[in-house]
């Protein structure tokens, strides 16, 4: 670490990624849409041992759930999107998507929140707009955070960009990211890699464990 201007200058993930000031993101880990990714079970297993480092060092953790307005207040745009995702012609047919309460809109069994956890229900592609997210951070004294689920190429790519441009170090957990569209999340990571740091689940949880 460095020190520059009175600012502390981060060099290393293990300096970015100190408990004491990062938060770990856990994106729409909806039953819907871990049900359907590509590498279910690698997935699983990387976000469950993400999870436990994280809560053994009191790392502030963040669920978000996809939560839709109803239709007479949704975006024209995200009717249109809606309607590609799910191959509907007409939107007057359109169900509603993770309609809350339903099976597919419940966090997955195994990454069930716990008393500290903060759950956020939003409705954009991205943690920071129509939330009050970032002053929550700020607030908590966060500078960094630490990005996994689904779908790499959507909320998480969103979150991720807004993230770096509101100051915060952003890491993106390749391995523990994840989207039914396999070339998608490949592409997303790539591209990311120009604006955050891109990690592993190995490496952040073997420092973790120290």
């Amino acid at each position: 670490m460095k020190v520059f201007n009175g600012k502390n200058i981060y060099e290393t993930i293990e300096e970015m990624a100190d408990p004491s000031h990062t938060a770990l993101i856990l994106w729409d880990l909806q039953n819907g849409l871990v049900n359907n990714i590509y590498n279910k079970e690698e997935f699983v297993e990387n976000i469950k041992n993400l999870i436990k480092a994280a809560r053994s060092h009191n790392m502030k953790i963040i669920y978000t759930k996809i939560t839709p307005l109803p239709f007479e207040y949704m975006p024209s745009t995200s009717i249109y999107f809606l309607m590609k995702l799910l191959h509907i012609d007409d939107p007057s047919k359109l169900p509603v998507f993770m309609k809350p309460g339903s099976p597919e809109a419940e966090i997955y069994a195994e990454f069930k929140p716990e008393q500290n956890d903060f759950v956020l229900n939003k409705n954009t592609a991205s943690i920071f707009i129509g939330t009050n997210v970032n002053n929550m951070l700020k607030a908590a004294h966060i500078e960094t955070l630490l990005f996994t689920g689904i779908a790499t190429e959507i909320g998480v790519e969103s979150s991720v960009r807004d993230s770096v441009s509101l100051g915060y170090y952003t890491v993106v957990i390749s391995d523990a990211c994840s989207s039914a569209n396999k070339e998608g999340h490949e592409a997303a990571l790539k591209s990311m890699s120009s604006v955050a740091v891109i990690s592993d689940t190995n490496i952040i949880t073997s420092f973790l464990k120290k």
